[in-house]
């Protein structure tokens, strides 16, 4: 298998584990709501646990955004793109 494979299965799987853990929360929401009229320090402390699922969550997810699931492209890049105005030699 070979390295960019890998990559992409690495990539989806983090991705798939974030969605896995959203909707984790959203069932640990529905339970908070439904013993939150019984125990209020219950409540607040599954809250605060939720509180840092989300922040580790928001770290993976940020982690991601300089991830693509994109090909690389082989070929010849071009030369820069420079505005003329901006170039030392144009003041």
């Amino acid at each position: 298998m070979s390295l960019f494979v890998r990559e992409q299965e690495a990539k989806l799987e983090l991705i798939a584990s974030i969605a896995r853990s959203q909707q984790a929360l959203a069932r640990i929401l529905g339970s908070i709501a439904d013993i939150s009229s019984h125990s209020e320090l219950s409540a607040r402390s599954l809250s605060e646990n939720i509180r840092l699922l989300t922040q580790y969550q928001a770290a993976m997810c940020e982690m991601l955004q300089g991830i693509t699931l994109c090909h690389p492209r082989s070929g010849t890049p071009a030369p820069p793109w420079l505005n003329a105005s901006r170039l030392p030699h144009a003041r």
